[in-house]
């Protein structure tokens, strides 16, 4: 089986791409495309986020 091997330069790259795409606002409207409320699953726990009709947010556990 091949072995892969990254320099230290080409996974701090990745890592540092990776980092800057979580930093990237993420558009409402793709998360509630489909609906007014999502189901996050964080912890082993699970969470709801609402869209109210005035456009506000709302998170429940």
């Amino acid at each position: 089986m091949d072995t892969a091997f990254f320099s230290q330069t080409s996974i701090r790259s990745l890592h540092q791409s990776k980092i800057s795409d979580v930093k990237k606002p993420i558009d409402s409207d793709t998360l509630f495309k489909d609906s007014d409320v999502i189901f996050i699953l964080h912890n082993g726990e699970q969470y709801s986020l609402r869209r109210t009709r005035n456009g506000k947010l709302i998170l429940n556990k």
